[in-house]
Order: C-alpha cells, then structure tokens, then sequence
C-alpha cells in the first residue's frame, strides 16, 4: 500500500503534465493558424494597394451655392485622403476662382467624406464625388466658369465633371482625374488644378477601371482637407 501510493501520484502528475502540454500545443496551433489566416486576409487585401470597403449609401443633397471667399491666385491645395492613398490637388484659383471656390467649400462642409470614385475609364480618367454614386449627383447647384480656351487635358489635369446639355464650364461635385497621356477633350470642362504629389496612387485607382466603367472595388474617398500655402 505505501509503495502504491507515490505510483498513483505519479501516474496522475503524469496525466497533469500531458494535458497541460496538450493544452499549450493547442494553443500555439491556434495561435499559428490566426496568423496564417491574417496574414492571408492581410495579402488579399493589399493585392491591388487598396483597402477592401463596403459601398456607402447614396446621399440626396440640397445645398445652395457658396459665396466667393476663395481668393484669385490663393494658394490652396486639396488633399485627397482615399482607400488607395493620398494624393494632392494644387487647387487653379488663379485661372478658375468661382470653381475652386466651390471645391473648397464642399470639402470644407465634409460633403465628400465617404463618397467614391464611381467611375473608371483605364488609361483616360477616374472620376468621382457623386453623392448618389450613380454619376447623376451633385450639390445642389450648378456653378458656371468657363475654362481657359487653351486648356489641354492632359495627365494630372483635374476638371469638373458636366453632362452634355450643360452649358461649357457648368460644375456641381463631381471631379475626374485625368490618367492618359490627353483625354483628348475640347475646352468645355471646368478647370479645378493639377495632380501635385501622389500620382502613384492616382495610377494605382486607374488600373482597377473595367470595360463597363465600373470599379473592380469600391474605392473611398475618406476625406478631402483644404490646406493653404
């Protein structure tokens, strides 16, 4: 009997030993396998340099249009903050006072936080801050502004979006981002600025264009931050 009793206490610190063993070995397993699965959701989402987001709900907006208080040749530059990067717009308030006022205005009021760039035409223009992200949205308002008659839309140009019934230089919200060497546009699109930094991310939203115009993803503007000097 007393040489049984330290076996007994053995075999069961034995047992005690296995299962805490077994224990660890599942949970670094575990742990092991929630790095792969992260590390796999991670690369997925970094395939094209764009984070994976959800589409937002289209917005109805009325605004009336704001008076100037943007100044002729002020300068301003848009920081565009997306789900691909950030780039920058040096904002022509030399050459389109009346249109980079209204940008500012709308970026100021946070009107382009979590729109998107609804439309991508690869190796001509993307074009986005279309509250109802169907491409027929806008403010509210209409502003007209005549471009320069010697305008080239070429790459890095950014002008305002109109349809073809409104009269050259009408803009509400909508912007697109020239990507191709020249859009090959007549002078009718109202000037906003030029691509200043971050052209690689304006690179990386066109190459997710498609035949039918739509994004592979969605792609978010974040936020749009007016800054001076």
């Amino acid at each position: 009997m007393t040489e049984q009793g330290p076996d007994r206490r053995l075999i069961i610190l034995a047992v005690f030993a296995l299962i805490a063993i077994g224990v660890v070995a599942a949970i670094l397993i575990g742990r092991s396998s929630g790095n792969t699965s992260s590390s796999t959701t991670s690369a997925s989402a970094s395939a094209s340099g764009c984070k994976h987001v959800g589409a937002p709900s289209p917005k109805h907006v009325s605004l009336k249009a704001p008076p100037q208080t943007v100044k002729t040749g002020e300068k301003l530059t848009a920081v565009v903050r997306t789900s691909c990067g950030t780039f920058g717009i040096v904002l022509d308030t030399q050459q389109a006072p009346k249109t980079t006022n209204s940008f500012a205005f709308l970026a100021k009021r946070g009107f382009y936080n979590d729109l998107t760039f609804h439309r991508i035409v690869p190796g001509f223009v993307i074009q986005g801050g279309d509250p109802l992200g169907t491409g027929t949205g806008g403010p509210g308002y209409t502003v007209v502004e005549k471009p320069p008659a010697h305008l080239s839309y070429s790459r890095g140009i950014v002008a305002m979006a109109k349809s073809s019934s409104q009269p050259s230089g009408s803009s509400g919200s909508q912007f697109f981002i020239v990507t191709g060497p020249s859009a090959n546009l007549p002078a009718e699109y109202a000037l906003l600025g030029k691509v200043s930094n971050g052209s690689a991310v304006v690179a990386r939203i066109g190459k997710l264009g498609t035949a039918t115009e739509k994004p592979k993803q969605t792609i978010l503007i974040e936020k749009i931050t007016i800054e001076k000097g």
